[in-house]
């Protein structure tokens, strides 16, 4: 129904002056589809508030209605040019009017459509520098609805597809997009329950919560209504800093089925994690966290223990806020498992005394697109020290990449061997007894199977080696250079 209005829409966002990226297509249609979204909601809780005897109180003023200022329409429901703004008079309206009137919007519950407004448009900008695209762009969404189980099934698949042309797209794209497959997997061997409560603190295009709910909702015969009200209301949370990110991860559990997602717009790291009580944890985490150093001592004092590694202080969260008993699978750099700093082997020290880390998924290098870091998942439960760690190696007959991506199919062994923990060419067990402080916790990946070994180098191995490349190179040149000057 809607993917050549989607290939419509990014045809003129690609001709317009203010779009320069993947990153901008997504986030520009984004908006708008909001928006939308917005109007057919309000058309829906009008009609149920009519069959109720009620009267319906709109969300937003008369102005700012879809059919008032975007697609008015005239008595045979089409576009009414006389009352339809474009051209600059359009631009002028949503950049002078529209956005100014939406970024006022504040709510504390970020279950509310009004959180969600504010949020969304507190720091977005509409990037569409021709009011005449704009128009056409506004005209193509205007076909689009978000009613039908059908529509809003399609939409969410090409909205995906949006997602991972982004990630793909390179630069900071891939910050936004975890492999489906990935995903997938990761939240089988999790296997999350209905009534459980499912948590991702740094979740980007919401692909972890996404997943989690088309996977309670595939393994269920027939969803009672109290069970479908738990999974809108009671059962997804998130948490992303970044506004792009935001609104993507927004549109994507809407377009999913889960109409008001508790998704708050924060900075996870700036909470201080002595601060979070029983009430606050959840049942289940699922992330991706941004890997990078850099963060600095104000954010570092929010943990006890102080890392600029970004990805370290999440899992120091997301370990406080899993409940007792909770579930998680965390995907992190390989070199967790090895760094000899003390931030490291302290962090593989609480992780293993404070859960049972059952399983550790090692990733080939290219699963992440352009991120030029090989990873692992981690999955651990709270409430139990570690006595036995299971590794599984994903070794590839095939080098990973942008027309060779990672598919649910190169997952199936890990799954079924997952299942009973059983020793293959590709997986095997070590027991913990054996690790201490003094050999620093090292977990790394050490397949005593016959499998690829993955040597993880030590920092001051790397930097004495390119030092020793560098003064060859430099003797090199100092020869030839030598050479030219006896002719």
């Amino acid at each position: 129904m809607f993917e050549q209005s989607f290939k419509n829409i990014d045809n003129i966002l690609h001709t317009d002056s203010g779009s320069a990226t993947e990153l901008d297509y997504v986030e520009q249609t984004s908006w708008i589809l909001f928006l939308k979204y917005l109007d057919d909601l309000e058309e829906d809780k009008k009609k149920a508030a009519v069959l109720s005897g009620k009267k319906y109180k709109y969300i937003l003023s008369p102005e700012y209605h879809w059919d008032v200022w975007a697609c008015p329409k005239n008595g045979g429901g089409k576009l009414d040019h006389n009352k339809a703004l474009d051209g600059d008079d359009l631009k002028d309206f949503v950049n002078n009017n529209l956005f100014p009137y939406l970024k006022k919007f504040r709510a504390e519950e970020p279950n509310t459509i009004e959180y969600k407004i504010g949020e969304i448009f507190h720091e977005l900008k509409n990037k569409i520098s021709s009011g005449y695209k704009l128009r056409e762009i506004l005209n193509i969404v205007d076909g689009m609805h978000f009613r039908l189980y059908e529509e809003k099934h399609e939409l969410s698949h090409l909205y995906e597809a949006k997602i991972k042309n982004m990630g793909n797209a390179g630069r900071n794209g891939g910050e936004y997009y975890t492999p489906r497959p990935l995903i997938k997997t990761i939240v089988k061997v999790v296997a999350p329950k209905i009534g459980e409560t499912i948590y991702d603190g740094a979740c980007g295009s919401a692909g972890f919560l996404v997943e989690s709910y088309n996977y309670l909702t595939q393994n269920q015969a027939k969803l009672s209504s109290s069970q479908m009200a738990t999974l809108q209301n009671k059962t997804f949370y998130g948490k992303e800093i970044k506004s792009l990110a935001y609104i993507i991860g927004i549109m994507n559990m809407i377009l999913h089925g889960i109409e008001a997602p508790n998704i708050k717009h924060t900075n996870t790291l700036a909470e201080n994690i002595n601060d979070i009580q029983e009430k606050d944890r959840f049942n289940i985490v699922l992330a991706n966290p941004p890997f990078g150093a850099g963060i600095g001592r104000e954010i570092q004092q929010n943990f006890p223990i102080k890392t600029g590694e970004t990805a370290f202080l999440f899992l120091q969260h997301f370990i406080k806020i899993l409940k007792a008993g909770g579930r998680a699978g965390i995907v992190i750099k390989n070199t967790f498992l090895s760094n000899t700093d003390n931030a490291s082997v302290s962090l593989r020290k609480l992780l293993l005394e404070n859960c049972n880390l059952h399983t550790v998924l090692d990733l080939p290098g290219g699963v992440f697109q352009g991120a030029g870091v090989k990873t692992v998942v981690l999955f651990f439960e709270k409430g139990k020290s570690t006595k036995k760690v299971w590794f599984y190696q994903l070794n590839l007959n095939r080098n990973l990449g942008k027309g060779n991506p990672l598919s649910e199919a190169d997952l199936t062994e890990f799954v079924e061997l997952q299942k009973t923990k059983a020793n293959s060419e590709n997986s095997w067990s070590i027991d913990t007894s054996a690790l201490s402080l003094s050999n620093g916790f090292d977990l790394s990946v050490k397949n005593p199977n016959g499998g690829k070994k993955v040597e993880l180098r030590d920092p001051k191995d790397i930097l004495t080696t390119i030092k020793k490349l560098d003064k060859e190179s430099e003797d090199i040149l100092g020869s030839i250079l030598k050479q030219i000057h006896e002719k």
